[in-house]
């Protein structure tokens, strides 16, 4: 097993993740979020009421 690391520094709505890979960012709120990978994959969340989640992917163009 390899080390990894992980970092999330909050600013409101918006979230700088920084990883082993790079940064990446998301803004959003519990309910809605975009977020941008490191590697450059974007995901759209959705959580629902009674722990329903939608999740979106799309890759790196």
């Amino acid at each position: 097993m390899g080390w990894s690391y992980r970092k999330s520094i909050k600013f409101g709505p918006f979230r700088l993740n920084l990883s082993r890979r790079g940064v990446g960012h998301s803004w959003g709120n519990r309910l809605f979020r975009v977020t941008r990978t490191a590697d450059g994959r974007r995901t759209l969340s959705i959580n629902l009421p009674g722990g329903f989640t939608w999740r979106k992917t799309s890759t790196r163009h």
